[in-house]
């Protein structure tokens, strides 16, 4: 009985040994297939995965990932040709209109210096509102091509999140003034830096403040808190959930019967991103919410971690 007991611990230990073993290689046939994964994301190769481990499930397994990954190798390729095509597309079409709109507006310069009766006046005077608005819709069409497509916004330098936020309400204190606005400014007396393109920053937050002039029911609340994260706040009624998710989709414009957001956010969204933050928009209480959060200064340890 004994003897037995003996045979059948032996037996377990060798099965629970070679169990072990088996644990052991399929976990760094795992380590293996995600290393060689995060090594293929990071570089354009077409070599396939390959690991040291013989079992056939895992193997099965990597040459799946790979099959996938290829595929969306392929898929990728395809979108960044679309995606290029499409800014020259974009790029192309708004210099071609730039030259029928100069002459329609030559045309009607010549117009205005006609003597035409009170109606025919006035049914210019739309007409040439509609001109100016397809002037600056051309104009932020081309300058969205040129934001998504140069790197002319690549450099980085120590920026002065409240200077930066000052300077750009100051640019718009006549607008706002126009408009009945008396924005509420709210910002820390400590100085908060971060590393940004200072002409891109300008940028965004012109387009945004832009945007709170046109769609504003009268206030506007600025907010900049010590971690970088900047809020613009104001009521309307011209807004919706809806309406507000797509504020920053390409080419999208909400018509209010006066005003139109045009390419202004897009632009804001692009720069954003490029400068590794995050904008996004909300309704809440018949406010629309615009927040933005600017990258972290990231520390000379902390790059070298990631790098390793």
């Amino acid at each position: 009985m004994l003897y037995l007991l003996g045979v059948l611990c032996a037996v377990l230990v060798v099965f629970n040994g070679i169990l072990l073993i088996k644990i052991a290689g399929m976990r760094r046939a795992a380590d293996e297939i995600c290393a060689e994964i995060d090594t293929r994301l990071g570089k354009d190769t077409n070599v396939g995965i390959d690991i040291t481990i013989s079992d056939d499930k895992m193997r099965r397994l990597a040459a799946e990932i790979d099959r996938q990954m290829r595929r969306l190798r392929k898929e990728h390729i395809r979108y960044l040709q679309g995606d290029r095509e499409l800014k020259e597309a974009v790029t192309n079409i708004s210099h071609d209109l730039r030259t029928p709109l100069t002459a329609i507006c030559g045309y009607m310069e010549l117009l205005e210096q006609e003597e035409l009766p009170e109606k025919v006046q006035r049914y210019l005077s739309v007409v040439q509102e509609r001109i100016d608005t397809l002037k600056q819709l051309t104009e932020e069409l081309f300058r969205y091509s040129l934001v998504v497509s140069a790197n002319q916004y690549e450099e980085r330098e120590s920026v002065d999140l409240n200077r930066a936020l000052e300077e750009s309400i100051a640019a718009y204190y006549g607008a706002l003034k126009e408009a009945g606005i008396t924005p509420r400014i709210l910002i820390p007396k400590k100085k908060v830096t971060r590393q940004l393109n200072k002409a891109a920053l300008s940028r965004i937050l012109a387009n945004v403040i832009g945007n709170a002039v046109k769609y504003s029911n009268g206030d506007l609340e600025i907010t900049l808190l010590e971690n970088g994260h900047i809020v613009f706040k104001n009521h309307t009624k011209e807004m919706n959930q809806v309406l507000a998710e797509r504020l920053f989709d390409r080419f999208y414009t909400v018509e209010t019967g006066k005003n139109a957001t045009g390419l202004g956010l897009s632009i804001a969204k692009a720069l954003t991103e490029q400068m590794g933050g995050e904008i996004r928009a909300s309704y809440e209480n018949e406010c629309l919410v615009i927040e933005i959060d600017c990258p972290p200064i990231i520390s000379t340890q902390e790059k070298e971690s990631k790098l390793t």
